[in-house]
């Protein structure tokens, strides 16, 4: 094995170092872009705002990168096969077997789980939920109207990506249990921004539609924003849909911590 030879692994290994380095700062990059899509989803209707093209060259970047590691992965194994006496022995032959047989049992086995890094982050957070209270959509896909109330998260489960709650105050109308317990998937939960960390909430501006708990409820419902906040512990000041008094709406104040973006294609 001559140096010029050992030379060349070791600078295919540098290289390959540096590329793994890049995508490592690559994927924080992404997952801030997640991470600030997730809690302001409206900013991509700001004129001018490129987050969404941002996301795209980040993982453009991404993708060049991972093929640029498995060219230098592929013309390392080639230089070392070419140093390595043909012929395994017998210990490397049944090591090499047995890894086939994993990578095998890998390809067949759909149950392997594979999560990408921000997957992997979102999961860790709905798991951090546990004993919080959350939004929580309790009907089903077909129901006429969608019905949101407020629950308390008893588990998540990672494999099946289902959340079980705790009604703590059902309706009159509800099992005489008085508490009600539901599985209900990722989609039909919403956490709430904390109360101790006003940066945890969205700004939604004048004429926002969000879905927001009604005072003196558990339950929540569709409502519009009618002013600007002047900080972000201040109360929403909100005009619910179907709730009109003498021929108007009544204006009502919300804690900013029980107010929520409204999902898409909400039905009421």
């Amino acid at each position: 094995m001559s140096s010029p030879d050992i030379a060349g692994i070791l600078d295919q290994s540098k290289e390959l170092d540096r590329l793994r380095k890049d995508q490592e700062e690559i994927l924080v990059e992404i997952n801030k872009m997640h991470r600030k899509l997730q809690s302001t989803p409206e900013v991509v209707e700001k004129p001018g705002d490129n987050s969404l093209s941002r996301l795209k060259m980040l993982y453009i970047q991404a993708k060049e990168l991972s093929e640029s590691e498995v060219a230098v992965s592929s013309q390392l194994l080639s230089q070392l096969d070419a140093l390595i006496p043909s012929g395994p022995t017998g210990q490397q032959r049944r090591r090499m077997e047995g890894n086939e047989q994993k990578k095998k049992r890998m390809k067949a086995d759909p149950d392997v789980p594979r999560l990408s890094p921000s997957l992997r982050n979102h999961l860790d957070h709905l798991a951090s939920l546990k004993g919080e209270q959350v939004a929580a959509r309790v009907t089903q896909e077909d129901a006429d109207k969608d019905e949101w109330f407020i629950v308390k998260v008893i588990h998540f489960d990672r494999d099946t990506r289902e959340f079980e709650v705790l009604d703590e105050e059902p309706g009159d109308d509800e099992e005489p249990a008085g508490q009600r317990k539901y599985k209900l998937p990722m989609s039909h939960i919403i956490p709430f921004p904390k109360r101790n960390d006003p940066s945890t909430a969205q700004d939604f501006p004048p004429g926002k539609h969000v879905l927001a708990v009604y005072p003196g409820t558990t339950a929540l419902y569709k409502a519009t924003v009618v002013n600007t906040r002047k900080r972000k512990t201040d109360d929403y000041v909100l005009e619910f849909d179907d709730d009109e008094e003498d021929g108007s709406l009544p204006q009502r104040h919300v804690p900013f911590h029980k107010v929520v973006t409204l999902p898409e294609g909400h039905r009421q």
